[in-house]
């Protein structure tokens, strides 16, 4: 069937002549370059982080955010690992033929869609909100359910979870359908089967399942 129909058509077919690996790279020194500048511009300089520099305390901290800096590829790579297996097996349940490699290069795609989330939020505390606290920064997710309350009073383990729902996140659904009616080359509606019942359906019940065990 054709996918004529598929409004990223075009960006999908540019994306297939790219190198992967290559993406994956820049992926990477994009996610370390927005996570420098959130360390740098925001986190530290808050006043209780600007008290402790001052006071030689920092070790820990530094240390901490070179973990997360090594760690980027490796996160992207369990990521999109575990996210193309569940699309893959769900393609599978519904007789559709899609190759495990293709599925794993269109989460990685897809992925791309965070990056905006990520602006908006240096955006936000740069401009607007100059002055917040450790706990505004970590708590505030643009777009997301966690805007609609007072944070300080709602429960810590459904913090995640009110982060995680947001409009990026369905943006990032939108891609994986059409992304796999354009691999399939099937019926959309079928392409939106497979995602709500894979993805979608893993992704909420890894919410419910970790509001269940926070401690």
């Amino acid at each position: 069937m054709s996918t004529s129909g598929n409004p990223l058509k075009g960006v999908f077919d540019e994306f297939t002549a790219i190198d992967k690996r290559l993406f994956f790279v820049y992926l990477c020194l994009i996610t370390f370059l927005l996570l420098y500048i959130k360390k740098s511009f925001i986190e530290s300089q808050i006043a209780a982080f600007e008290i402790l520099e001052q006071r030689g305390e920092m070790g820990f901290y530094h240390l901490l955010n070179a973990l997360q800096y090594f760690s980027i590829p490796i996160v992207y790579l369990y990521k999109f690992t575990v996210i193309a297996f569940i699309l893959w097996v769900g393609c599978f349940m519904f007789g559709y033929k899609v190759f495990y490699s293709r599925l794993w290069a269109l989460v990685m795609f897809a992925e791309c869609i965070f990056f905006g989330a990520e602006l908006l939020k240096i955006g936000w505390f740069v401009y607007i909100e100059t002055d917040p606290e450790i706990w505004d920064v970590r708590a505030f997710y643009p777009l997301s359910l966690i805007n609609l309350f007072d944070f300080r009073e709602v429960p810590d383990a459904w913090h995640y979870p009110l982060k995680a729902i947001n409009v990026f996140e369905l943006f990032y659904w939108v891609i994986l359908v059409y992304g796999i009616q354009y691999l399939s080359r099937k019926r959309f509606d079928i392409s939106l089967y497979i995602v709500l019942t894979s993805y979608v359906f893993w992704f909420f019940l890894w919410l419910i399942f970790f509001v269940l065990i926070y401690k």
